[in-house]
């Protein structure tokens, strides 16, 4: 082709690029811009309203319905448990801590992603023990509704705070008074005042004769620890003079004998189920001396610091962490003595702590909630709920009732701002962990990285 006719072809065709190229430029000007992931201060907006927040790209994870039960479960036990609900893509760094900036709401922050679940909480609501425990229950559920349902009954039972006032209900006026406890109080005072009075002082006195009841319940078993625990004193049969006593001899037994002279004293002026937990606490706290001592005399490596054997804390401090399924329910690890590990381990049943009930002689797990109290003392610090989720007695600390009749008598929370104080950005980061690693969400550096969080003993 001659040069002139080749220009001639590139001169007819450059109007048509120049089209395509005004087209293509269009087309991306017009083009509906990528989705972009919901802001975390609007995740945190939506918190301050309500307890669960259910990403619009996550909605198939957890329906409307499902959702709003689990909220309803949150405000109906007046705790300052946020749920939120991504996608698995969502960005995750530094997650939690955004999250908590966001909200400025002191509390227990679950998080799903995708099919990964964490959480993270202040320690003035939850110690970090408490958290990786209870996430470490619920690890492997698939099923986003089983999952953080059962992580919520079990937080609730163990969480300390109460819900943030920025909650509210269709029930509430605009000043957060209540339209229907103003109709019954406007009824009850047209009712008459006298009649009033005689059904509070009616329900006060049924309340009273329950929770007498519930202690002289607890009282029998903690008499029974108390004198196992002074036959422990006596068959040590140590005497501080003795030939090789040394000063830390001294000093475990001093503790233990300290421990079991205030065992007897608080449980002799308890008068409230409760005040049971400081009882078995001192127990527990002379166990462990006795634990000490036995390992002096004998030359041992001394004893780590571990919650006594679950199945009876009588058998003294556990020494390991065992697979357990109780009758219907599921698998757990829990600390048990030499002695039950080895029983299980052969296939046989652990020596368990019964009490008695109106069936008969049951576990202490399944006889019912005057016992939460008296095992708190023994698992405090976020054990407990992980170790009964699926027993009779978990179950019924899981509702919202149980702490105003027994007490929460298990938790271990510290200082700073309650559970739902609105402290803004005045919170120790620590808590949540540092998330920047890069790592996967639930393990690594990231997003279930931080902190001491992950397996081991408890």
């Amino acid at each position: 082709m001659k040069a002139s006719a080749r220009a001639a072809v590139r001169t007819r065709s450059l109007p048509g690029l120049l089209v395509a190229l005004v087209l293509l430029a269009l087309a991306a000007l017009w083009a509906p811009p990528a989705a972009a992931a919901t802001s975390v201060s609007t995740i945190g907006e939506a918190l301050r309203k309500n307890p669960v927040y259910v990403d619009p790209a996550a909605s198939d994870q957890l329906s409307s319905s499902d959702a709003d039960a689990l909220a309803k479960q949150i405000e109906d036990a007046d705790k300052p448990l946020f749920v939120v609900v991504l996608p698995a893509d969502y960005p995750k760094q530094t997650l939690f801590t955004k999250l908590r900036t966001a909200t400025g709401i002191t509390g227990l922050y679950a998080v799903r992603l995708g099919d990964a679940f964490d959480a993270r909480a202040d320690s003035s609501v939850l110690s970090t023990g408490a958290v990786r425990n209870l996430v470490t229950t619920v690890a492997g559920e698939s099923d986003t509704k089983t999952q953080l349902t059962d992580f919520t009954t079990a937080a609730l039972t163990n969480m300390g705070g109460s819900a943030p006032s920025t909650w509210t209900s269709s029930g509430e006026d605009g000043n957060g008074v209540s339209t229907t406890a103003l109709v019954t109080v406007g009824a009850v005072l047209v009712a008459g005042g006298a009649g009033a009075y005689t059904l509070v002082r009616r329900n006060r006195r049924r309340h009273a004769e329950e929770q007498r009841a519930a202690l002289e319940k607890l009282r029998v078993v903690v008499d029974e620890d108390i004198t196992a625990f002074g036959e422990e004193l006596d068959r040590l049969d140590f005497h501080p003079a003795e030939a090789g006593a040394d000063d830390a001899m001294r000093a475990d037994y001093e503790r233990a004998l300290d421990a079991y002279d205030q065992a007897k004293s608080l449980m002799a002026a308890a008068t409230r189920p409760e005040e049971v937990r400081a009882v078995t606490q001192a127990l527990e706290d002379g166990r462990f001396s006795l634990a000490q001592l036995a390992a002096r005399r004998e030359h041992r490596p001394l004893p780590e610091r571990r919650v006594p054997c679950f199945f009876d804390p009588r058998h003294g401090p556990s020494v390991t962490d065992a697979t357990w399924t109780p009758p219907g329910g599921a698998a757990r690890e829990v600390p048990v003595c030499a002695a039950d590990a080895t029983r299980l381990a052969d296939g046989r049943d652990p020596v368990m702590r019964e009490v008695d009930t109106d069936q008969g002689r049951r576990p202490y797990w399944d006889a019912g909630p005057a016992y939460g109290p008296w095992a708190g003392g023994y698992f405090g610090g976020g054990i407990l709920p992980g170790l009964l989720v699926g027993t009779l007695l978990g179950s019924m600390m899981a509702g919202p009732a149980y702490a105003a009749d027994y007490g929460s008598g298990y938790g271990d929370f510290g200082g700073g701002y309650e559970g739902g104080d609105l402290s803004g950005a005045d919170f120790n980061s620590g808590d949540f962990g540092d998330f920047g690693g890069g790592g996967d969400f639930g393990g690594g550096g990231d997003f279930g990285g931080g902190g001491d969080f992950g397996g081991g003993g408890f």
